[in-house]
């Protein structure tokens, strides 16, 4: 399959720049994967789409205000350096501006100077690895001195930086949030449980190479990039237990997704891992443990749409997003959602 075989029109005036002030309050496209009906709901409504007896796994990844903007020394120059891997030892695998700037040896410092740096590698591909000095807590450092990383469409400043978290999160290492997630509010949650369906959670740390574009004509010939993910083996047992009794696994968000499919054995058994996946889902793909799919609109030609296609047809798909533009949805990061199924 080709690229260009995803690809949609999508007006510019339709990507959502702010969350709304309600979270649970966006619209919900439902799409049947096998027929290809759709219906167009709230997404406080999603307990009418959920059975007692499914189970709903979540990613509680906690997104990192990993963007420091800050001053090259001597100089003071203007500069800003993304966190994006830690590397250990106070160093970090980052990207840099201005990059030409920025060689090995550039000294950095950010806020009132209670957190400097040191450029100590330039790396293949253009990232640095960037050694911190400071005192205390890396993470309360950052609380302090860091925004959000949001992603490169939304232009808007973001008012409140919990708006770019989810409810649930907990594991703090994203690099962006996983967006199907910002939808749910403690309440909605509160309310699913309460009517049978189980709650389970899993973690995979989101990498800016969530956002990075197919360039290859061939769909196949894309390297797909790795990202850390974990599963309990309390969250393996809820899963096999609902398969086992006939229920539904409903994924909450691509993140959620590609966590169970990459850990899952041949007959869909999940087990306690952890490790990097680098897992590219796309037509023609066997889902061996998700059955449903909770999630935003995707970016034109982007994998994840090829995700989504991969679960209910690429024409189906398609379609779908041509009606939610027709019906002016809002899209991407701070957008609507749809509930595969």
């Amino acid at each position: 399959m080709k690229t260009h075989d995803f690809y949609y029109d999508l007006p510019e005036e339709l990507i959502a720049q702010t969350p709304l002030d309600r979270r649970d309050g966006s619209r919900l496209l439902v799409l049947d994967k096998e027929t290809g009906a759709r219906k167009h709901m709230h997404f406080y409504e999603l307990p009418q789409l959920l059975r007692p007896g499914d189970c709903l796994v979540m990613n509680d990844s906690r997104v990192l205000p990993a963007r420091l903007l800050g001053r090259r020394e001597p100089g003071g120059g203007a500069c800003e350096v993304l966190l994006l891997v830690d590397r250990g030892e106070k160093t970090w695998e980052c990207l840099v501006r201005p990059g030409k700037k920025m060689k090995t040896g550039a000294k950095l410092i950010f806020g009132d100077g209670t957190l400097r740096a040191e450029v100590v590698e330039e790396l293949p591909g253009g990232n640095r690895l960037v050694r911190f000095d400071y005192e205390g807590i890396f993470l309360e450092v950052l609380e302090r001195l860091g925004k959000m990383p949001l992603p490169p469409y939304i232009k808007a400043e973001l008012q409140d930086p919990e708006r770019y978290q989810t409810v649930y999160s907990k594991e703090i290492g994203s690099a962006a949030a996983p967006t199907a997630g910002l939808h749910f509010t403690k309440e909605l949650l509160d309310q699913i449980e309460s009517m049978g369906v189980r709650l389970c959670y899993v973690t995979l740390h989101v990498g800016l190479g969530t956002f990075r574009p197919v360039k290859e004509d061939d769909i196949t010939e894309h390297e797909m990039h790795s990202e850390f993910c974990m599963i309990s083996q309390e969250t393996a047992d809820v899963i096999n237990e609902t398969r086992k009794r006939g229920g539904r696994v409903v994924c909450v968000g691509t993140t959620s997704c590609r966590t169970v499919e990459s850990w899952a054995e041949e007959d869909g058994t999940l087990k306690a891992s952890a490790g990097w996946t680098n897992i590219y889902i796309y037509p023609g793909y066997r889902f061996k443990v998700l059955d449903c799919l909770i999630t935003n609109f995707h970016l034109p030609e982007s994998t994840l749409i090829m995700l989504v296609s991969a679960l209910a047809g690429r024409e189906h798909v398609l379609d779908a997003y041509r009606e939610a533009v027709a019906l002016q949805y809002r899209f991407f990061s701070f957008g609507d959602a749809m509930f595969i199924g």
